[in-house]
């Protein structure tokens, strides 16, 4: 329960970058730019809060142990992550991009076969939580019935270009983070994983702000503040939240499941900010059945994941 909490704050933190990538867009500032900043203003916080902690030294001995490991899923549960989302910005509102992205709902679900536990000392492929599976699958059928209310004013270029790149985004960040995981196995911290992953990423990042910088010059003043608020918001706190929030439940793809469900609850705050910032008309009744539906899936969710772990207590 404590971790899909922690879930739960974490998608409020994350629903600012929704808001804020599409006002970026609405006023003329590039994707490029917006991808690219937010990730080179995470990492002077991470350092210090890292340094600080003493934690510096064991995270670079750990890099240096598998660089291409390091490399491959960090730009993977982020590069492919961010840049699709930020990109997707451009070609829809806020609504459409976090309701698409809930796929990642059902994407943390099917992703178990690419894992394997150690049972007896024998190696065994994870199966795919049929229970977890179900249960997202409702949440994002109340994800759904909210975009009904917007979903009519959908284009082909939204579809293709709004939709499948985040997509793409909604499978790539869930194995990203439990790629990494499974790399560090428990080594490192949070803060010391998300700064490794931000760093292995840099250079992307440079490639794509020199494109940026090509393609429209630098960024305005406006966005450089509006990507700190993102990075600060979504970069740090959301990101080092959520990847706390699935390190507690590592051991058990169904909590993980459970956990990475609670991103579903960005779409309520996503609707909430777009209400107060830039106007969107509130939830009409099929809306507000989605919404409905959702919080029932998570406390289902919830329910399923305490069951699991209390005859496990009672046994220790």
């Amino acid at each position: 329960m404590k971790a899909i909490l922690i879930g739960v704050i974490a998608s409020m933190f994350f629903a600012v970058t929704f808001i804020l990538n599409r006002s970026m867009e609405l006023s003329g500032g590039s994707w490029l730019w917006s991808s690219s900043l937010r990730f080179f203003f995470m990492v002077p916080f991470l350092f210090l809060i890292v340094w600080l902690r003493g934690n510096l030294g064991p995270l670079f001995r750990e890099m240096r142990t598998a660089p291409f490991a390091w490399f491959l899923w960090s730009f993977t549960g982020f590069v492919l992550f961010y840049g699709p989302i930020t990109f997707a910005a451009a070609y829809g509102p806020g609504w459409l991009v976090a309701g698409t992205w809930q796929l990642t709902i059902i994407a943390g679900v099917l992703l178990g076969p690419f894992f394997y536990k150690v049972v007896q000392g024998v190696k065994i492929r994870e199966r795919i939580p049929m229970r977890g599976l179900f249960i997202s699958i409702v949440i994002f059928a109340g994800v759904l019935l909210i975009q009904t209310q917007q979903g009519s004013g959908l284009t082909g270029s939204m579809i293709v270009f709004g939709i499948l790149p985040v997509a793409i985004a909604s499978f790539a960040y869930p194995l990203g983070n439990r790629k990494m995981m499974e790399v560090c196995g428990g080594r490192l911290d949070t803060f010391q994983r998300v700064l490794g992953m931000t760093l292995s990423t840099i250079p992307i990042w440079l490639l794509v702000a020199a494109k940026g910088y090509m393609t429209v010059g630098a960024p305005a003043q406006e966005q450089i503040l509006q990507t700190f608020i993102v990075a600060i918001s979504s970069g740090v706190i959301a990101t080092t939240l959520f990847f706390i929030a699935t390190d507690m439940v590592r051991g058990s793809q169904e909590k993980l499941a459970a956990v990475e469900a609670t991103q579903s609850t960005q779409v309520l705050f996503v609707l909430i900010g777009e209400v107060l910032l830039l106007s969107t008309p509130l939830p009409n009744g099929i809306g507000m059945l989605g919404l409905f539906i959702i919080i029932i899936g998570m406390l289902l969710h919830s329910f399923f994941t305490q069951k699991r772990i209390k005859p496990k207590q009672l046994a220790a």
